[in-house]
């Protein structure tokens, strides 16, 4: 999965580098622990040569001019916690060159996350209009006023909505970045959790993770596991229950709870991913990938990569 990390000038030091150690540390952890997953390419992308956060801390950023679409942009906070620091940064020329750069990009095909202030960024673009969105607690009233197209659910941590998905508070960067790694991998996104911020002892215990607590199954998790290392095969939906010992019913309900998707849908998304990162990686034959990722031949695999992600063999290849 390729995604961008756009930073700003004044952007929020914790929420940068939270967004950025959750996914690292979840392709380290994928890869001492053998969780099959393509992993995640971060670059850090801004919009002038010279960035530096709130702290003036100096961002090594690549600056985006007709850079291709990634899978995901993510946008961090700004360092703003009133409304008349916040507006008219709003305006800043830098900021509007990335809400072009946004566009662009969803136009291209990619999902566009943003938390705290970041969100109103998100929404300055108009990219959620006529949908979902949540944002910091503390400046809901402002973003309805400004953002009336907008449906805001300010009582929830994490708001996927279409092609966008927004965060709360400042530290809901925690959530943002286990959202994006469970989408991935329920199975990496409960060992990140564990490892970044669960802690028996209490002084935790109030850590913004609120999302993936409701979201995290162990169910889930197994699903993912068991589909990832039998991609190969055809793969039943009463197969998947029986070695799970559960229900057809209860599997169904369960992922669509957590990950917003059927079984067939989930195992399909796996397989697009394996297929993509075998093209890229490796010089087996579109046949022989097929094979790997369960599907009888190298036709249907190419119909659906240009089905789902809009882009032939040829192309991914060459990328």
């Amino acid at each position: 999965m390729r995604i961008f990390v756009l930073a700003l000038e004044g952007v929020f030091d914790t929420g940068l580098t939270t967004v950025l150690d959750g996914l690292t540390m979840a392709n380290s952890l994928a890869c001492a622990t053998g969780i099959a997953t393509a992993g995640f390419d971060i670059t850090v992308v801004g919009m002038r040569p010279q960035v530096r956060t709130a702290l003036g801390l100096q961002v090594p950023v690549r600056v985006v001019i007709d850079t291709p679409a990634p899978d995901w942009v993510v946008v961090p906070a700004l360092n703003r916690t009133t409304a008349e620091d916040l507006v008219p940064v709003l305006g800043r020329d830098d900021v509007v060159d990335a809400l072009d750069a946004l566009r662009s990009w969803h136009s291209g095909g990619a999902r566009i996350a943003a938390a705290c202030t970041g969100t109103f960024v998100l929404a300055e673009s108009g990219l959620l209009d006529g949908g979902e969105a949540t944002t910091t607690w503390w400046l809901s009233p402002l973003f309805r006023q400004r953002y009336p197209q907008v449906h805001l659910d300010a009582h929830r941590i994490v708001v996927p909505s279409g092609k966008a998905l927004t965060a709360g508070a400042a530290l809901s960067h925690v959530d943002l970045a286990l959202w994006l790694i469970r989408n991935n991998s329920p199975e990496l996104a409960a060992l990140v959790a564990r490892y970044l911020v669960f802690d028996s002892r209490l002084s935790q215990s109030a850590y913004a993770i609120s999302d993936h607590l409701a979201h995290s199954d162990p169910l889930v998790e197994r699903f993912d596991r068991w589909a990832r290392e039998h991609l190969g095969m055809a793969i039943s939906l009463d197969v998947v229950a029986d070695a799970l010992a559960t229900s057809k019913r209860t599997l169904t309900r369960r992922l669509d709870a957590v990950l917003g998707k059927t079984p067939v849908e989930y195992i399909q998304d796996l397989r697009v991913e394996r297929a993509v990162h075998l093209l890229k990686t490796s010089k087996l034959t579109v046949d022989r990938i097929a094979e790997q990722v369960g599907y009888a031949d190298g036709h249907t695999l190419r119909t659906l990569l240009r089905r789902r992600i809009g882009k032939g063999v040829r192309e991914l290849r060459g990328a």
